[in-house]
């Protein structure tokens, strides 16, 4: 049986997000899975943007959304947490760490990726990469959170996932 009333503590991270409707959609995802939604400043948008609402739809009001300055903000905000980088640039697949309540997901914007930078302040082993065919670049920044946010619930069981509503 699913303990449905058990907390979800998972981060997603946008880095330098640059696309009004691609954080959107990240918004509505992260209200569905139940993570939080940290985003790293420059953003490219305003969040009042009708883009951002239309993509976010209602699920802005059920998000936590909360901006840092930098990266360096972020980690000392929450300190002891694992946090992992997805990106083309990585080689370990995504599918491969076993996850944990707790764990932050780190994904770079949407013309850039991550910078090198933030590899230096992310462990080998928590560099995760979504595998795709060689010849293309990078997949969607928002598609790639749910690749990755749906593999972390699962491997979590789901946890605080409720039944279905009726």
């Amino acid at each position: 049986m699913k303990d449905f009333q058990k907390n979800l503590d998972l981060h997603i991270i946008l880095h330098n997000p640059e696309i009004p409707y691609n954080t959107g959609n990240v918004i509505r995802l992260c209200a569905n899975m139940g993570f939080e939604l940290h985003l790293i400043e420059p953003i490219g948008f305003e969040l009042t943007e009708s883009k951002l609402r239309r993509a976010a739809l209602d699920y802005s009001d059920l998000a936590i959304l909360k901006k840092h300055k930098t990266m360096e903000e972020y980690i000392s905000s929450y300190p002891g947490r694992r946090i992992f980088a997805a990106s083309a640039k990585c080689r370990r697949i995504y599918t491969d760490p076993n996850y944990k309540n707790g764990d932050s997901f780190l994904f770079g914007s949407e013309s850039m990726g991550l910078p090198d930078s933030m590899f230096d302040m992310i462990p080998n082993e928590n560099q995760i990469l979504i595998p795709m065919k060689p010849s293309n670049r990078c997949l969607n920044l928002a598609n790639s959170v749910g690749i990755v946010g749906y593999e972390v619930w699962r491997q979590l069981d789901f946890l605080g996932c409720g039944p279905p509503r009726n």
